[in-house]
């Protein structure tokens, strides 16, 4: 059975990095599958909405809760669209 594993790597007031890494146990060990997945989010609009649609609880809820109630981090105009 493959299990998936979710990691705050770094968690600060204007930014988080999430990774993402599958497991599976052979014999009571756990081993890594593949590559991990990775992404980094900022204490932006975009970057809250971000979290919102790709991060699950409770994960979410710790990173808002550190981020607090208003982005800390403006939109890059460049990135949108």
């Amino acid at each position: 059975m493959i299990t998936e594993k979710i990691f705050m790597d770094t968690l600060t007031q204007d930014s988080v990095s999430v990774r993402k890494q599958n497991y599976v146990t052979v014999d009571g060990v756990e081993y890594p599958v593949g590559q991990p997945w990775r992404r980094a989010y900022v204490n932006s609009t975009a970057g809250r909405q971000q979290v919102q649609d790709e991060v699950p609880e409770p994960y979410r809820t710790a990173i808002l809760a550190v981020w607090g109630d208003e982005p800390t981090v403006p939109d890059d105009p460049e990135n949108e669209g």
